[in-house]
C-alpha cells in the first residue's frame, strides 16, 4: 500500500467541504508532500480536477470505487 503525508477523509461531505477542507490540509503541507482524499461526492471528480488546474497542485491519481472516490495531490 502507498504512503501519503497526510491523509483527508471528507466522507459523507458534500460540495464544497471536501475541496476547501483539502485545501486547508495543503495549506499546512510543504511542497512536494502528497495528500490523500476520500470523497463520496460524486461531485468530487470534477471539482478536485478544476482544483488541481486552477492551484497548481498536481492531480496524482484519482480512482472511483463505486460509491467512494479517491484522489491523491502533490503540493506545489
Amino acid at each position: 500500500m502507498a504512503k501519503y503525508d497526510r491523509e483527508l477523509d471528507a466522507s459523507g461531505l458534500n460540495c464544497p467541504l471536501p475541496i476547501l477542507r483539502a485545501k486547508k490540509t495543503l495549506s499546512d503541507m510543504q511542497s512536494g508532500q502528497t495528500l490523500l482524499i476520500i470523497s463520496t461526492d460524486p461531485g468530487s471528480v470534477k471539482d478536485f480536477e478544476a482544483f488541481s488546474r486552477q492551484t497548481g497542485n498536481a492531480l496524482l491519481n484519482s480512482a472511483d470505487e463505486g460509491n467512494r472516490f479517491t484522489f491523491v495531490m502533490q503540493k506545489s
